[in-house]
Protein backbone atom coordinates (compact mmCIF):
# COMPACT_ATOMS: atom_id res chain seq x y z
CA UNK A 1 0.00 0.00 0.00
CA UNK A 2 1.57 3.30 -0.75
CA UNK A 3 2.12 6.16 1.76
CA UNK A 4 0.27 9.88 0.89
CA UNK A 5 3.64 10.93 -0.45
CA UNK A 6 5.27 8.00 -1.92
CA UNK A 7 3.35 8.76 -5.47
CA UNK A 8 4.64 12.55 -5.05
CA UNK A 9 7.97 11.18 -4.30
CA UNK A 10 8.01 8.52 -7.07
CA UNK A 11 6.47 11.49 -9.59
CA UNK A 12 9.21 13.91 -8.81
CA UNK A 13 11.68 11.61 -9.74
CA UNK A 14 10.13 10.84 -12.70
CA UNK A 15 9.61 14.80 -13.69
CA UNK A 16 13.75 15.27 -12.29
CA UNK A 17 15.00 13.39 -15.80
CA UNK A 18 17.67 15.90 -17.20
CA UNK A 19 15.79 16.54 -20.10
CA UNK A 20 12.79 17.91 -18.18
CA UNK A 21 14.76 19.91 -15.84
CA UNK A 22 16.50 21.61 -19.02
CA UNK A 23 13.62 22.27 -20.76
CA UNK A 24 12.21 23.84 -17.60
CA UNK A 25 15.40 25.68 -17.16
CA UNK A 26 15.42 26.90 -21.09
CA UNK A 27 11.66 28.31 -20.52
CA UNK A 28 13.17 30.53 -17.27
CA UNK A 29 16.15 31.63 -19.75
CA UNK A 30 13.77 32.82 -22.53
CA UNK A 31 11.54 35.10 -20.07
CA UNK A 32 15.27 36.64 -18.71
CA UNK A 33 16.46 36.57 -22.09
CA UNK A 34 13.65 38.19 -23.86
CA UNK A 35 13.32 40.56 -20.90
CA UNK A 36 17.01 42.21 -20.88
CA UNK A 37 17.12 42.23 -24.34
CA UNK A 38 13.95 44.82 -24.68
CA UNK A 39 15.28 46.61 -21.77
CA UNK A 40 18.95 46.87 -23.55
CA UNK A 41 17.01 47.58 -26.66
CA UNK A 42 15.34 50.95 -25.37
CA UNK A 43 17.62 54.11 -25.25
CA UNK A 44 16.77 57.87 -24.90
CA UNK A 45 16.81 59.95 -27.54
CA UNK A 46 17.70 62.91 -26.47
CA UNK A 47 20.84 64.74 -26.64
CA UNK A 48 22.09 64.52 -23.14
CA UNK A 49 20.27 63.50 -19.93
CA UNK A 50 16.50 63.35 -20.99
CA UNK A 51 13.89 65.88 -18.83
CA UNK A 52 12.37 63.81 -16.16
CA UNK A 53 9.12 62.81 -16.43
CA UNK A 54 6.61 65.11 -14.03
CA UNK A 55 5.46 62.50 -11.31
CA UNK A 56 2.28 63.96 -8.92
CA UNK A 57 2.22 63.71 -5.32
CA UNK A 58 2.19 59.98 -5.14
CA UNK A 59 5.38 59.33 -7.07
CA UNK A 60 3.46 58.25 -10.11
CA UNK A 61 3.93 59.86 -13.81
CA UNK A 62 1.97 62.41 -14.67
CA UNK A 63 0.97 64.34 -17.18
CA UNK A 64 1.16 68.45 -16.45
CA UNK A 65 1.14 70.43 -19.31
CA UNK A 66 -1.54 74.06 -19.01
CA UNK A 67 -0.97 77.26 -19.88
CA UNK A 68 -1.25 79.42 -16.24
CA UNK A 69 -2.28 82.74 -15.34
CA UNK A 70 -1.84 82.81 -11.87
CA UNK A 71 -1.83 85.23 -8.80
CA UNK A 72 -0.76 84.59 -5.09
CA UNK A 73 -3.54 82.96 -2.98
CA UNK A 74 -2.78 82.79 0.80
CA UNK A 75 -4.49 80.53 3.00
CA UNK A 76 -7.92 81.26 3.18
CA UNK A 77 -9.66 83.06 -0.23
CA UNK A 78 -11.00 82.32 -3.50
CA UNK A 79 -11.73 82.77 -7.26
CA UNK A 80 -14.54 83.37 -9.21
CA UNK A 81 -15.00 83.99 -12.59
CA UNK A 82 -17.53 84.30 -15.17
CA UNK A 83 -16.81 81.80 -18.12
CA UNK A 84 -18.41 83.03 -21.73
CA UNK A 85 -16.78 80.53 -24.07
CA UNK A 86 -14.77 77.74 -25.48
CA UNK A 87 -13.10 77.05 -28.58
CA UNK A 88 -10.52 75.52 -29.73
CA UNK A 89 -8.66 73.65 -33.15
CA UNK A 90 -7.81 70.40 -34.02
CA UNK A 91 -4.76 69.51 -36.58
CA UNK A 92 -5.69 67.28 -39.47
CA UNK A 93 -8.73 65.08 -38.19
CA UNK A 94 -9.49 61.83 -40.33
CA UNK A 95 -10.88 61.01 -42.75
CA UNK A 96 -9.04 62.98 -45.62
CA UNK A 97 -6.19 64.65 -42.52
CA UNK A 98 -5.70 68.10 -45.24
CA UNK A 99 -7.16 70.89 -43.20
CA UNK A 100 -7.38 72.00 -40.11
CA UNK A 101 -10.55 72.28 -38.07
CA UNK A 102 -12.37 74.19 -35.27
CA UNK A 103 -13.48 72.04 -32.79
CA UNK A 104 -12.71 70.31 -28.74
CA UNK A 105 -11.14 67.19 -28.23
CA UNK A 106 -13.05 65.55 -25.60
CA UNK A 107 -11.36 66.46 -22.58
CA UNK A 108 -10.14 69.82 -23.56
CA UNK A 109 -10.29 71.62 -20.19
CA UNK A 110 -10.35 75.10 -19.37
CA UNK A 111 -11.24 77.06 -15.72
CA UNK A 112 -9.89 77.58 -12.68
CA UNK A 113 -7.43 76.20 -10.78
CA UNK A 114 -5.16 76.28 -7.54
CA UNK A 115 -2.04 74.62 -7.28
CA UNK A 116 1.11 74.52 -5.63
CA UNK A 117 3.25 76.33 -7.46
CA UNK A 118 4.11 76.31 -11.35
CA UNK A 119 6.10 72.98 -10.94
CA UNK A 120 4.78 70.29 -12.90
CA UNK A 121 3.56 67.69 -10.53
CA UNK A 122 2.78 69.55 -7.87
CA UNK A 123 -0.77 69.19 -5.87
CA UNK A 124 -3.80 71.14 -7.64
CA UNK A 125 -7.46 71.42 -7.48
CA UNK A 126 -9.24 72.72 -10.09
CA UNK A 127 -12.61 73.15 -11.26
CA UNK A 128 -13.46 73.81 -15.16
CA UNK A 129 -15.67 73.12 -18.72
CA UNK A 130 -14.51 70.25 -20.83
CA UNK A 131 -15.14 69.71 -24.33
CA UNK A 132 -17.61 66.81 -24.46
CA UNK A 133 -18.16 66.04 -20.62
CA UNK A 134 -19.48 69.52 -19.08
CA UNK A 135 -18.12 70.78 -15.58
CA UNK A 136 -15.76 68.79 -13.97
CA UNK A 137 -13.39 69.34 -10.72
CA UNK A 138 -10.56 67.55 -10.75
CA UNK A 139 -7.55 67.41 -8.37
CA UNK A 140 -4.24 65.55 -8.12
CA UNK A 141 -4.38 63.77 -11.49
CA UNK A 142 -6.25 60.92 -10.54
CA UNK A 143 -9.21 62.10 -8.99
CA UNK A 144 -12.39 63.09 -10.92
CA UNK A 145 -15.96 64.30 -9.99
CA UNK A 146 -18.42 65.22 -12.74
CA UNK A 147 -20.50 68.39 -12.00
CA UNK A 148 -23.68 69.40 -14.42
CA UNK A 149 -23.83 68.70 -18.28
CA UNK A 150 -23.64 71.25 -21.03
CA UNK A 151 -21.29 73.46 -22.66
CA UNK A 152 -20.99 77.25 -21.94
CA UNK A 153 -21.79 80.34 -24.73
CA UNK A 154 -22.18 84.19 -24.19
CA UNK A 155 -25.94 83.35 -24.24
CA UNK A 156 -25.52 80.30 -21.52
CA UNK A 157 -22.31 81.34 -19.49
CA UNK A 158 -20.93 79.68 -16.64
CA UNK A 159 -20.15 80.76 -13.05
CA UNK A 160 -17.14 78.41 -11.60
CA UNK A 161 -15.65 79.37 -8.06
CA UNK A 162 -13.13 77.70 -6.16
CA UNK A 163 -12.22 78.62 -2.47
CA UNK A 164 -9.33 77.50 -0.09
CA UNK A 165 -9.57 77.01 3.62
CA UNK A 166 -6.29 75.71 4.49
CA UNK A 167 -6.01 72.26 3.17
CA UNK A 168 -9.22 72.45 1.71
CA UNK A 169 -10.15 72.90 -1.69
CA UNK A 170 -14.33 72.72 -2.19
CA UNK A 171 -15.76 73.63 -6.56
CA UNK A 172 -18.75 75.72 -6.77
CA UNK A 173 -21.11 75.96 -10.33
CA UNK A 174 -23.59 78.48 -10.73
CA UNK A 175 -25.71 79.22 -14.14
CA UNK A 176 -26.47 82.99 -12.89
CA UNK A 177 -23.28 83.65 -10.26
CA UNK A 178 -26.21 83.84 -7.39
CA UNK A 179 -27.73 80.48 -7.38
CA UNK A 180 -24.46 78.23 -6.42
CA UNK A 181 -24.36 74.33 -6.20
CA UNK A 182 -21.17 72.76 -4.91
CA UNK A 183 -19.74 70.42 -7.34
CA UNK A 184 -17.11 68.81 -5.16
CA UNK A 185 -14.14 69.11 -2.19
CA UNK A 186 -10.75 68.18 -2.12
CA UNK A 187 -8.31 68.22 0.63
CA UNK A 188 -4.59 68.69 -0.58
CA UNK A 189 -2.26 67.39 2.57
CA UNK A 190 0.74 69.55 2.72
CA UNK A 191 0.31 72.67 0.62
CA UNK A 192 1.70 76.34 2.04
CA UNK A 193 0.41 79.05 3.15
CA UNK A 194 0.99 80.69 -0.14
CA UNK A 195 -0.30 78.56 -2.94
CA UNK A 196 -0.87 80.19 -6.88
CA UNK A 197 -4.52 80.71 -8.18
CA UNK A 198 -6.14 81.60 -11.49
CA UNK A 199 -7.25 80.69 -15.15
CA UNK A 200 -6.19 78.16 -17.06
CA UNK A 201 -6.35 75.82 -20.70
CA UNK A 202 -5.26 73.15 -21.60
CA UNK A 203 -6.26 70.20 -24.98
CA UNK A 204 -4.75 66.84 -25.02
CA UNK A 205 -4.41 65.18 -28.47
CA UNK A 206 -7.28 64.07 -30.70
CA UNK A 207 -7.36 60.18 -30.50
CA UNK A 208 -8.54 57.82 -33.58
CA UNK A 209 -7.91 54.68 -34.79
CA UNK A 210 -6.25 53.23 -37.74
CA UNK A 211 -7.61 49.89 -39.14
CA UNK A 212 -4.94 47.52 -39.47
CA UNK A 213 -4.43 43.47 -40.10
CA UNK A 214 -7.91 41.49 -39.41
CA UNK A 215 -9.71 44.47 -37.91
CA UNK A 216 -7.27 45.55 -35.13
CA UNK A 217 -6.09 49.45 -35.00
CA UNK A 218 -3.75 51.31 -33.95
CA UNK A 219 -4.03 55.11 -32.60
CA UNK A 220 -3.58 58.19 -34.43
CA UNK A 221 -3.29 61.24 -32.24
CA UNK A 222 -3.13 65.06 -33.38
CA UNK A 223 -1.97 68.07 -31.99
CA UNK A 224 -4.75 69.89 -30.47
CA UNK A 225 -5.10 73.50 -29.15
CA UNK A 226 -8.09 75.11 -26.64
CA UNK A 227 -8.88 78.49 -25.59
CA UNK A 228 -11.75 80.05 -22.35
CA UNK A 229 -12.59 83.30 -22.07
CA UNK A 230 -13.48 84.89 -18.78
CA UNK A 231 -14.60 87.90 -17.40
CA UNK A 232 -15.81 88.96 -14.04
CA UNK A 233 -12.61 87.85 -12.04
CA UNK A 234 -12.77 88.17 -8.55
CA UNK A 235 -10.05 87.10 -6.36
CA UNK A 236 -10.15 87.37 -2.39
CA UNK A 237 -7.34 86.21 -0.39
CA UNK A 238 -4.21 87.82 -1.89
CA UNK A 239 -2.04 88.67 0.06
CA UNK A 240 -0.32 91.51 -2.18
CA UNK A 241 -1.45 93.90 -4.91
CA UNK A 242 0.70 92.07 -7.39
CA UNK A 243 -0.77 91.37 -11.04
CA UNK A 244 -1.06 88.51 -12.92
CA UNK A 245 1.95 86.71 -14.18
CA UNK A 246 1.46 83.58 -17.25
CA UNK A 247 3.54 80.95 -17.57
CA UNK A 248 3.56 77.47 -18.93
CA UNK A 249 3.54 74.81 -17.11
CA UNK A 250 5.53 72.14 -19.19
CA UNK A 251 6.68 72.88 -22.63
CA UNK A 252 4.44 74.90 -25.07
CA UNK A 253 4.88 76.77 -27.94
CA UNK A 254 6.74 74.58 -29.60
CA UNK A 255 4.60 73.57 -32.61
CA UNK A 256 4.29 75.08 -35.64
CA UNK A 257 0.41 75.68 -35.46
CA UNK A 258 1.36 78.00 -32.24
CA UNK A 259 4.69 79.47 -33.92
CA UNK A 260 2.63 80.99 -36.75
CA UNK A 261 -1.23 80.94 -36.25
CA UNK A 262 -2.00 80.94 -32.52
CA UNK A 263 0.41 81.11 -29.63
CA UNK A 264 -0.87 79.33 -26.69
CA UNK A 265 -0.67 82.14 -23.67
CA UNK A 266 -2.68 84.53 -21.88
CA UNK A 267 -4.59 87.86 -23.98
CA UNK A 268 -6.98 90.71 -21.96
CA UNK A 269 -9.14 92.79 -24.34
CA UNK A 270 -12.35 95.00 -23.19
CA UNK A 271 -12.37 92.81 -19.89
CA UNK A 272 -12.44 89.47 -20.89
CA UNK A 273 -9.41 87.27 -20.47
CA UNK A 274 -8.83 84.52 -23.13
CA UNK A 275 -6.42 81.74 -22.01
CA UNK A 276 -5.06 79.48 -24.53
CA UNK A 277 -3.27 75.73 -23.75
CA UNK A 278 -2.40 72.98 -25.01
CA UNK A 279 -1.43 69.86 -23.11
CA UNK A 280 -2.98 67.53 -20.44
CA UNK A 281 -3.39 67.39 -16.18
CA UNK A 282 -4.49 63.70 -15.38
CA UNK A 283 -2.89 60.70 -14.80
CA UNK A 284 0.62 59.94 -16.93
CA UNK A 285 1.21 56.57 -18.84
CA UNK A 286 2.33 54.69 -22.23
CA UNK A 287 1.18 57.74 -23.98
CA UNK A 288 3.55 59.90 -21.98
CA UNK A 289 6.93 57.39 -23.11
CA UNK A 290 6.43 55.45 -19.72
CA UNK A 291 7.09 51.93 -19.98
CA UNK A 292 4.89 49.49 -18.26
CA UNK A 293 6.63 46.26 -15.93
CA UNK A 294 4.69 43.86 -18.02
CA UNK A 295 6.17 45.11 -21.54
CA UNK A 296 9.50 43.12 -19.82
CA UNK A 297 7.84 39.92 -20.26
CA UNK A 298 8.05 39.60 -23.83
CA UNK A 299 9.76 36.30 -23.32
CA UNK A 300 6.71 34.77 -21.24
CA UNK A 301 4.68 33.38 -24.41
CA UNK A 302 8.22 31.33 -25.58
CA UNK A 303 8.27 30.24 -21.75
CA UNK A 304 4.81 28.89 -21.90
CA UNK A 305 5.29 26.96 -25.01
CA UNK A 306 8.11 24.93 -23.29
CA UNK A 307 6.11 24.46 -20.32
CA UNK A 308 3.17 22.99 -22.41
CA UNK A 309 4.63 20.95 -24.24
CA UNK A 310 6.83 18.90 -20.60
CA UNK A 311 3.41 18.62 -18.99
CA UNK A 312 2.05 17.50 -21.48
CA UNK A 313 4.58 15.00 -22.72
CA UNK A 314 4.86 14.11 -18.69
CA UNK A 315 2.10 12.36 -19.01
CA UNK A 316 1.45 11.31 -22.41
CA UNK A 317 4.72 9.23 -22.19
CA UNK A 318 2.99 6.87 -19.81
CA UNK A 319 0.45 5.57 -22.01
CA UNK A 320 4.07 4.55 -24.36
CA UNK A 321 5.30 2.57 -21.72
CA UNK A 322 5.43 -1.08 -21.17
CA UNK A 323 3.33 -2.59 -18.56
CA UNK A 324 6.14 -3.85 -16.79
CA UNK A 325 8.30 -0.39 -16.75
CA UNK A 326 5.96 1.09 -14.93
CA UNK A 327 2.85 1.89 -12.88
CA UNK A 328 -0.47 2.51 -14.67
CA UNK A 329 -1.82 6.07 -14.85
CA UNK A 330 -4.31 6.09 -11.64
CA UNK A 331 -6.12 9.03 -9.71
CA UNK A 332 -3.51 9.26 -7.46
CA UNK A 333 -0.84 9.05 -10.02
CA UNK A 334 -2.39 11.95 -12.00
CA UNK A 335 -2.82 13.76 -9.09
CA UNK A 336 0.65 13.58 -7.98
CA UNK A 337 1.79 14.51 -11.08
CA UNK A 338 -0.60 17.70 -11.81
CA UNK A 339 1.09 18.52 -7.62
CA UNK A 340 4.41 18.23 -9.11
CA UNK A 341 4.58 19.97 -12.60
CA UNK A 342 2.36 22.61 -11.37
CA UNK A 343 4.96 23.32 -8.37
CA UNK A 344 7.74 23.04 -10.56
CA UNK A 345 6.56 25.50 -13.11
CA UNK A 346 5.39 27.75 -10.47
CA UNK A 347 8.86 28.08 -9.17
CA UNK A 348 10.59 28.50 -12.71
CA UNK A 349 7.84 31.31 -13.43
CA UNK A 350 8.63 32.70 -9.61
CA UNK A 351 12.20 32.82 -10.70
CA UNK A 352 12.34 34.05 -13.84
CA UNK A 353 9.69 36.45 -13.39
CA UNK A 354 11.24 37.69 -9.98
CA UNK A 355 14.53 38.24 -11.75
CA UNK A 356 13.69 39.47 -14.97
CA UNK A 357 11.29 42.36 -14.20
CA UNK A 358 13.33 44.11 -11.25
CA UNK A 359 16.52 44.06 -13.90
CA UNK A 360 15.02 45.29 -16.33
CA UNK A 361 13.35 48.26 -14.48
CA UNK A 362 16.84 49.09 -13.56
CA UNK A 363 17.92 48.88 -17.32
CA UNK A 364 15.44 50.91 -19.03
CA UNK A 365 15.67 53.75 -16.05
CA UNK A 366 19.34 53.57 -16.59
CA UNK A 367 18.94 54.03 -20.11
CA UNK A 368 16.68 57.25 -19.60
CA UNK A 369 13.83 55.33 -20.14
CA UNK A 370 10.50 56.20 -17.39
CA UNK A 371 8.82 53.37 -15.89
CA UNK A 372 4.92 53.93 -14.66
CA UNK A 373 5.78 52.99 -11.06
CA UNK A 374 3.56 50.89 -9.04
CA UNK A 375 2.95 50.25 -5.54
CA UNK A 376 5.55 46.79 -3.81
CA UNK A 377 2.04 45.04 -3.64
CA UNK A 378 1.12 45.23 -6.89
CA UNK A 379 5.02 44.48 -8.07
CA UNK A 380 4.38 41.43 -5.66
CA UNK A 381 1.05 40.37 -7.38
CA UNK A 382 2.19 40.59 -11.40
CA UNK A 383 5.71 38.09 -10.28
CA UNK A 384 3.53 35.70 -8.31
CA UNK A 385 0.59 36.28 -10.47
CA UNK A 386 2.03 35.32 -13.40
CA UNK A 387 3.89 32.11 -11.85
CA UNK A 388 0.58 31.16 -10.95
CA UNK A 389 -0.75 31.09 -14.44
CA UNK A 390 1.92 29.24 -15.96
CA UNK A 391 1.46 27.06 -13.47
CA UNK A 392 -1.93 26.55 -13.74
CA UNK A 393 -1.34 26.29 -17.55
CA UNK A 394 0.84 23.39 -17.21
CA UNK A 395 -1.98 21.55 -15.09
CA UNK A 396 -4.12 22.38 -17.97
CA UNK A 397 -2.20 20.66 -20.58
CA UNK A 398 -1.17 17.57 -18.31
CA UNK A 399 -5.03 16.83 -18.13
CA UNK A 400 -5.48 17.46 -21.50
CA UNK A 401 -2.99 14.86 -22.21
CA UNK A 402 -4.54 12.91 -20.25
CA UNK A 403 -7.59 13.19 -21.49
CA UNK A 404 -6.62 13.02 -25.11
CA UNK A 405 -3.46 10.39 -24.41
CA UNK A 406 -1.41 11.85 -28.04
CA UNK A 407 1.05 14.01 -27.08
CA UNK A 408 1.03 16.33 -30.44
CA UNK A 409 -3.00 16.35 -30.20
CA UNK A 410 -3.14 17.40 -26.32
CA UNK A 411 -0.02 19.88 -26.95
CA UNK A 412 -1.88 21.14 -30.25
CA UNK A 413 -5.18 22.08 -28.27
CA UNK A 414 -2.93 23.69 -25.25
CA UNK A 415 -1.68 25.54 -27.53
CA UNK A 416 -4.73 26.93 -29.68
CA UNK A 417 -6.77 27.84 -26.30
CA UNK A 418 -4.16 29.16 -24.11
CA UNK A 419 -0.91 30.57 -26.25
CA UNK A 420 -2.49 31.66 -29.44
CA UNK A 421 -5.77 33.31 -27.89
CA UNK A 422 -2.47 35.74 -25.06
CA UNK A 423 -0.45 36.27 -28.90
CA UNK A 424 -2.67 37.46 -31.00
CA UNK A 425 -4.33 39.59 -29.01
CA UNK A 426 -0.96 41.54 -27.89
CA UNK A 427 -0.53 42.64 -31.20
CA UNK A 428 -3.50 45.45 -33.54
CA UNK A 429 -4.34 42.26 -35.25
CA UNK A 430 -8.09 41.11 -34.65
CA UNK A 431 -11.10 43.63 -33.79
CA UNK A 432 -10.96 44.89 -30.35
CA UNK A 433 -14.08 43.53 -29.30
CA UNK A 434 -13.19 39.96 -30.54
CA UNK A 435 -9.87 40.54 -28.73
CA UNK A 436 -11.86 41.19 -25.73
CA UNK A 437 -14.21 38.32 -26.31
CA UNK A 438 -11.17 36.29 -26.26
CA UNK A 439 -9.52 37.00 -23.20
CA UNK A 440 -13.37 36.55 -21.27
CA UNK A 441 -13.55 33.17 -22.04
CA UNK A 442 -10.48 31.11 -23.15
CA UNK A 443 -7.76 30.15 -20.70
CA UNK A 444 -5.78 32.80 -21.43
CA UNK A 445 -7.49 35.43 -19.67
CA UNK A 446 -5.58 34.66 -16.77
CA UNK A 447 -2.71 36.31 -18.17
CA UNK A 448 -4.52 39.19 -16.71
CA UNK A 449 -2.37 38.90 -13.38
CA UNK A 450 0.33 41.14 -15.76
CA UNK A 451 -1.45 43.90 -15.73
CA UNK A 452 -0.18 46.87 -14.02
CA UNK A 453 -1.75 49.45 -16.61
CA UNK A 454 -4.98 51.51 -15.10
CA UNK A 455 -7.81 52.55 -17.16
CA UNK A 456 -9.02 56.40 -16.13
CA UNK A 457 -12.12 57.54 -17.91
CA UNK A 458 -11.07 60.85 -17.62
CA UNK A 459 -8.49 59.86 -19.96
CA UNK A 460 -9.08 59.33 -23.89
CA UNK A 461 -6.79 56.54 -24.24
CA UNK A 462 -7.20 53.12 -26.71
CA UNK A 463 -8.01 50.72 -23.91
CA UNK A 464 -7.83 47.06 -26.16
CA UNK A 465 -5.55 44.49 -25.47
CA UNK A 466 -3.16 45.20 -27.93
CA UNK A 467 -2.25 48.82 -25.59
CA UNK A 468 -2.01 46.40 -22.83
CA UNK A 469 -5.39 46.43 -20.96
CA UNK A 470 -6.81 43.35 -20.68
CA UNK A 471 -10.97 43.08 -20.17
CA UNK A 472 -10.77 41.53 -16.89
CA UNK A 473 -9.51 42.71 -13.63
CA UNK A 474 -6.63 40.38 -12.74
CA UNK A 475 -8.14 38.16 -10.08
CA UNK A 476 -11.21 37.58 -12.33
CA UNK A 477 -8.72 36.43 -14.99
CA UNK A 478 -6.58 34.10 -12.80
CA UNK A 479 -10.46 32.00 -11.92
CA UNK A 480 -11.39 31.95 -15.08
CA UNK A 481 -8.49 29.86 -16.26
CA UNK A 482 -8.45 28.35 -12.59
CA UNK A 483 -11.56 26.98 -13.58
CA UNK A 484 -10.67 25.56 -16.68
CA UNK A 485 -7.99 23.49 -15.23
CA UNK A 486 -10.05 22.12 -12.03
CA UNK A 487 -12.47 21.23 -14.28
CA UNK A 488 -10.42 19.40 -16.79
CA UNK A 489 -8.16 18.08 -13.76
CA UNK A 490 -11.65 16.69 -12.93
CA UNK A 491 -12.86 15.04 -16.04
CA UNK A 492 -9.42 13.75 -16.45
CA UNK A 493 -9.61 11.75 -12.91
CA UNK A 494 -13.19 10.79 -13.19
CA UNK A 495 -12.06 8.47 -16.27
CA UNK A 496 -9.13 6.90 -14.36
CA UNK A 497 -9.42 4.09 -11.90
CA UNK A 498 -8.91 4.37 -8.85
CA UNK A 499 -6.49 2.27 -7.66
CA UNK A 500 -3.59 -0.07 -9.42
CA UNK A 501 -5.75 -2.77 -8.44
CA UNK A 502 -8.49 -1.57 -11.10
CA UNK A 503 -5.77 -0.27 -13.53
CA UNK A 504 -6.36 -3.66 -15.88
CA UNK A 505 -9.92 -3.45 -15.55
CA UNK A 506 -11.26 -1.36 -18.61
CA UNK A 507 -12.62 2.10 -18.50
CA UNK A 508 -15.68 3.64 -19.71
CA UNK A 509 -14.41 6.85 -21.72
CA UNK A 510 -17.81 7.50 -22.68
Amino acid sequence: MLTTNEPLRREWTRFRRPGRLIAMAAAALAVVTFGLLYAFGNQSSCDGPCPAEPTGPDGSLVNDQFYFLHRDLGENGSITVRMTSMTGTITYPPPDHDQIVPGLAPWAKAGIIIKDGIRQGSSYAALMLTGSHGVRMQHDYRHDTAGSDGGVSAKSPRWLRLTRSGDTITGYESADGERWAKVSTARLSGLPRTVQVGLFATSPGDLTLRPVGLGGATEQVRFTQASGAFDNVVLKGAPSAEGWSGDAVGEMNRTDWEKYHKASGAVEESGTITVTGTGDIGPGGTEGGGRSLERTLGGLTVGLLIVLVVAVRFVTSEYGREPARGAPVTRRVLAAKSVVVGAVTFVTGLLAVGIVIPVSVAILKGNGIPVIGVSALTGVRVVVGTAAVLALAAVLALALGALLRRAWLATLVAVLTIAVPYVVTSFPLLADGLSQWLLRVTPAAGFAAQQTLIEYPQVVAHYAPSAGYFPLPWWAGIAVLCAYAVMLLGLALSRLPQSDERAGQPVDWR
